[in-house]
């Protein structure tokens, strides 16, 4: 891994896909570059880990996939946020933020 990359810690890619997924459907690659350009390239997502990441969310119930054509007429699988799945967003949302806010005071980096 290149060194100004980040290594996405466990658990918390499912939440970043569940927030791209939180405006409008996307499919898996629209999903990657939402993550890249929100990021500003910082973080290294593997191809692999974004697409179990959103069988495991579809599977799950928190996302549902629909076939449907991409702007470059393609097929592709569209995923948007189910209410369970916008339950989850809103509560680990909250969790993950309120852990990084907390690990920031201890290393007494909050602002």
């Amino acid at each position: 891994m290149p060194a100004d990359k980040l290594a996405i810690l466990r658990g918390s890619l499912d939440l970043m896909v569940l927030r791209a997924v939180s405006t409008r459907p996307l499919h898996g690659f629209e999903i990657a570059l939402w993550l890249e350009e929100r990021s500003g390239g910082a973080l290294d997502l593997d191809d692999s880990a974004l697409y179990q990441s959103l069988h495991r969310l579809e599977h799950r119930g928190l996302m549902k996939g629909q076939w449907g054509v991409s702007d470059n007429n393609r097929r592709a699988r569209y995923y948007e946020l189910t209410a369970a799945g916008r339950r989850h967003l809103a509560s680990e949302g909250a969790r993950l933020v309120s852990f990084a806010m907390t690990i920031l005071s201890v290393l007494g980096k909050r602002t």
